[in-house]
C-alpha cells in the first residue's frame, strides 16, 4: 500500500530553478505549497549513486531529515543508445565547468562523441525521471518515468532546459526546446514519473 501525502507544504529536494519550475507546474491542481531545497538554504547532498534511483533516495532522505518535511526529489537524464546508456546519471555532470554548468558545451560535446562513434542515424534515446517521495520517518516511496526518443543535431529551441533542444520525443518533429511548455509537462518523463505518483499519493 502506497504512503498517501499529508500535509500543505512539500519540499522539493532541489537547487535547479527549472526543475523546480516544472514540479510546482505539475503539483498546481493540488494546491499544495511547495518550497525549493535551494530556498530552504539546504547543503546538496553528494550524489554518487550509479543509478538514477539511488541519486534520487540520496536527496529526498537528505532533505527531509534537513527539514522535517516530507520531500520530493528528482533524477533524471538522458540515456544515448549508440553512447551505451551515457551520459545516464551523469547528464548533469557532463555540463560542469569551474564558472558552473554548460549544457551548450555538454551538447556539442554529445554530439562530438556521437559522430566519432559513426553512430547511425535515427540517434534513439530516452529522457528518464525517477521521483522519490521520502518522509522524516525514513519510508519513501519510488515512482520511474520515461520518455523516448532520438538526439538531433543541431540544438534546436530555446525552451526548457538541460539537453532539451537536442532531443525529440517520439511523435513529434520538434524538439522539447521547441516545444511549448505545457505540451511537454503534458508528455514527459517527469510527466509520466508525476502520473504514478499522484495515483499513488495524491489521488
Amino acid at each position: 500500500m502506497t504512503r498517501r501525502f499529508s500535509g500543505e507544504r512539500l519540499l522539493i529536494a532541489t537547487h535547479n530553478a527549472g526543475k523546480l519550475e516544472e514540479i510546482a507546474d505539475l503539483l498546481r491542481p493540488f494546491s499544495v505549497a511547495v518550497v525549493s531545497a535551494g530556498e530552504l538554504g539546504l547543503p546538496e547532498p553528494i550524489e554518487d549513486g550509479t543509478t538514477f534511483v539511488e541519486n534520487a533516495r540520496t536527496k529526498a532522505h537528505a532533505a527531509a531529515k534537513a527539514s522535517g518535511l516530507i520531500a520530493l526529489s528528482d533524477d533524471s537524464g538522458i540515456e544515448i543508445d549508440a553512447l551505451d546508456g551515457a551520459p545516464g546519471v551523469y547528464t548533469a555532470d557532463w555540463a560542469e565547468t569551474p564558472q558552473g554548468r554548460d549544457f551548450t558545451m555538454a551538447m556539442s560535446r554529445t554530439h562530438d562523441k556521437l559522430e566519432a562513434a559513426n553512430a547511425p542515424h535515427p540517434r534513439t534515446a530516452r529522457f528518464c525521471c525517477t521521483l522519490v517521495m521520502a518522509w522524516p520517518d525514513g519510508h519513501d516511496e519510488v515512482f520511474p518515468g520515461v520518455m523516448p526518443g532520438q538526439v538531433v543535431w543541431p540544438m534546436r529551441g530555446e525552451q526548457g532546459h538541460g539537453y532539451d533542444p537536442i532531443f525529440m520525443p517520439d511523435g513529434y518533429n520538434i524538439t522539447f526546446g521547441e516545444m511549448d511548455r505545457m505540451e511537454k509537462n503534458r508528455i514527459s518523463h517527469r510527466a509520466d514519473a508525476f502520473r504514478k505518483l499522484v495515483a499513488g499519493c495524491f489521488a
